[in-house]
């Protein structure tokens, strides 16, 4: 990796370890072996590191969340959707327990992330129609954005609900499949006798994965 590459996973790396409040750039170019001086070369700031971190989360979503193929079957997609949330979830918890204040600090990229999750919310109701469309699910159409926010605000605040219920303050893999099993059960809850069958399958992927850590 080049030496910009370097410094932004160094710094999701101490950010998901510490926390991205006590991380500072300095801290950064120690963890490297790298001088201040050379980490200014390539980031002005922490806040410049911040927005390209998000370049990549941006991307993860962007590249794994692509509309269902009607020619490709459903459980398996959604299997993919499950994996590529894991990732994103796993790879980023800093952001998400940091999310206000991060974006508070940084109107730039605050307005980036509103106008990104406002494209990602459309994404995901475009799944959620998709799956009542194919019987998965049945749900009102106008229902559909409900469940939609649900979605989202149970990924979004997942990480920082289980890290403020435990004293360690420390996250693991096993929490972010528990996260994933309660994204299932909301779809649950408007599954078709067809779809929950299917969802019940996906269900218990996701647990064996939790308890063979």
């Amino acid at each position: 990796m080049s030496t910009k590459e370097r410094i932004i996973q160094a710094s999701i790396e101490l950010f998901n370890r510490h926390g991205e409040r006590a991380i500072t750039t300095n801290h950064i170019a120690a963890h490297l072996g790298i001088s201040p001086g050379n980490l200014y070369y390539h980031f002005k700031n922490k806040e410049d590191i911040l927005r390209h971190i998000f370049v990549l989360y941006r991307q993860h979503l962007d590249t794994q969340f692509k509309p269902l193929q009607d020619d490709v079957e459903v459980l398996s997609q959604l299997t993919h959707y499950f994996d590529a949330l894991f990732e994103l979830m796993w790879n980023f918890h800093f952001f998400y327990d940091n999310m206000t204040d991060i974006l508070a600090r940084d109107a730039e990229l605050k307005a980036d992330y509103i106008q990104f999750q406002q494209r990602l919310f459309e994404q995901v109701k475009d799944i959620v129609l998709v799956l009542n469309n194919k019987g998965i699910i049945a749900i009102a159409d106008e229902d559909a954005a409900e469940l939609t926010h649900m979605l989202k605000l149970t990924v979004s605040f997942w990480t920082p609900y289980i890290k403020a219920r435990r004293q360690s303050g420390e996250l693991n893999r096993g929490d972010i499949y528990q996260g994933l099993l309660k994204v299932i059960t909301l779809f649950s809850a408007f599954a078709t006798d067809a779809g929950r069958e299917q969802l019940a399958a996906l269900k218990q992927t996701y647990q064996l994965r939790q308890e063979n850590l």
